[in-house]
């Protein structure tokens, strides 16, 4: 007989009708009933074992994470809380679990500690929820570009430019590092590594992007970038992904247009087909919530901040705009923010952009026209010679959620503002080649794969929304 998933199971109408379940032991009480979960959801499918009829060995045997395959008859459950249950009719154990060993007792463990048993957190209700979402909005970012003919680009991992011109990078080499060659200047001879050239994965895959819609006019990336910063906080990480999408023909308010459809859409589809998983981090979230101040306490509840940013357009503002709305509020006077805001050109901080969210506007928002020193050498420079058409959404809890442009097409501005950045323009002679044949106007934007899953799920630290994540000192798996 096949295996029904659990999902499944529970949404069958009962007919007496016989089923196959296979799945771990959540709980075993009285000796005689068994909460099974397969990870198809957090509900768990109750199995009526006859212990009367049933080896004792068996018995002792079903613990708390063992893996079990019942064959049995669905019923309508007589017991709270379920429409149905299994009566066993035989009952296989196809793993044990060490009830003294296995770390998951059924209670509540913090996320500290699970991240510490990072490899079976997965089979807690709080990380089932989490990363079924993930799988669902991962989708849902494909399903967005497949609708709207978008070619799907695989960029490289390993790779020889540094795209934002930062610098923390990981070096990839076969080089013996404790030993590497030396040039005759006595400085690491990279000619005679692998490539023949320093390499280094990849922190952005939007320079070959552009590469790719100077043909195909419309191209999204989603793969996995990497930073090499000593950032131990709770929204950083050393390995993340990322969807980069680049369109020819577009400019700013194109690109903000896309943005904004594609967020709308990813929340929609996540909210029309895991609901389920929403409503149980919504209560999850509003638990954590009871624990704070009063004052620290989010306006939103997880479903109402969802809700808003579907329901609400996302509010156009400057840059220019947005400092004079920070400079003039009551936060900055009484110098509630950390870091004050007092001129143009400063670079916002994320308490800046949460205030204009979710205090200010009380709607996602998306600044534009930023200064042109605090932003990346490949975006179009404004005719006031001191701007930007860039542009960076901002959402509730969060803050900056999306950061892009509308590139800088023309050749000699291009190449001039490369100079003043030092970038070697020798280094990037194929991207630049884009300018040269066949240069129009064109647009993209990088959106934090995991920043978006963060803030679908309620979660308040980004390691907990990855299923292995990459920090300082910590690569564990």
């Amino acid at each position: 007989m096949k295996r029904t998933r659990v999902k499944e199971a529970l949404k069958t109408t009962p007919t007496n009708q016989d089923i196959l379940i296979k799945g771990w032991v959540r709980t075993f009480r009285n000796n005689q009933f068994i909460a099974l979960n397969d990870g198809s959801t957090n509900n768990n499918i109750q199995i009526v074992v006859d212990f009367t009829n049933t080896d004792e060995t068996i018995l002792k045997r079903i613990t708390t994470g063992a893996a079990l395959s019942i064959l049995g008859t669905l019923i309508a459950s007589q017991g709270k809380g379920q429409t149905v249950e299994v009566v066993a009719k035989t009952l296989e154990i196809l793993g044990d679990s060490d009830a003294e060993k296995f770390p998951l007792q059924p209670k509540k463990h913090s996320l500290e500690f699970l991240r510490e048993i990072a490899h079976l957190r997965f089979r807690t209700n709080t990380f089932g929820a989490v990363f079924r979402l993930r799988n669902a909005l991962a989708f849902a970012i494909h399903k967005f570009f497949n609708e709207k003919g978008f070619v799907y680009i695989h960029t490289p991992i390993i790779t020889s430019s540094d795209a934002e011109g930062a610098g923390e990078m990981f070096r990839v080499t076969n080089f013996d590092i404790a030993n590497p060659p030396k040039d005759e200047n006595g400085n690491v001879d990279f000619k005679q590594d692998f490539f023949g050239k320093n390499t280094n994965l990849t922190v952005s895959g939007q320079l070959e992007g552009e590469l790719a819609a100077m043909a195909f006019s419309d191209i999204y990336t989603f793969g996995p970038t990497f930073r090499a910063e000593n950032s131990n906080t709770t929204r950083h990480l050393a390995e993340f992904w990322m969807i980069e999408p680049e369109m020819a023909f577009y400019d700013l308010n194109d690109n903000m247009d896309l943005a904004e459809e594609l967020l709308k859409y990813v929340i929609k589809y996540a909210w029309d087909n895991n609901y389920e998983d929403l409503e149980f981090l919504n209560t999850r979230l509003a638990e954590e919530e009871k624990q704070k101040p009063q004052q620290d306490r989010s306006e939103f509840t997880l479903l109402e901040k969802l809700k808003f940013c579907l329901e609400n357009s996302f509010e156009r503002i400057t840059y220019t705009q947005a400092i004079e709305i920070l400079k003039e509020s009551n936060h900055n006077k009484k110098k509630k923010f950390q870091y004050l805001v007092n001129e143009w050109g400063v670079d916002l901080q994320s308490e800046h952009e949460r205030y204009l969210v979710e205090k200010h506007f009380k709607k996602p928002v998306i600044l534009t026209d930023y200064p042109k020193y605090i932003k990346a050498f490949y975006m179009r420079q404004n005719d006031d010679g001191k701007t930007v058409r860039a542009m960076d959404i901002l959402f509730p809890g969060i803050g900056e959620i999306v950061g892009g442009s509308q590139r800088e097409e023309r050749l000699e501005k291009l190449v001039t503002r490369m100079n003043e950045m030092n970038i070697s323009t020798h280094e990037l002679d194929w991207y630049l080649d884009t300018r040269r044949f066949g240069a129009c106007e064109h647009a993209g934007f990088g959106l934090g794969f995991e920043r978006l899953v963060l803030f679908v799920t309620g979660m308040t630290n980004i390691r907990d929304v990855i299923p292995f994540p990459r920090t300082p000192k910590n690569c564990e798996f």
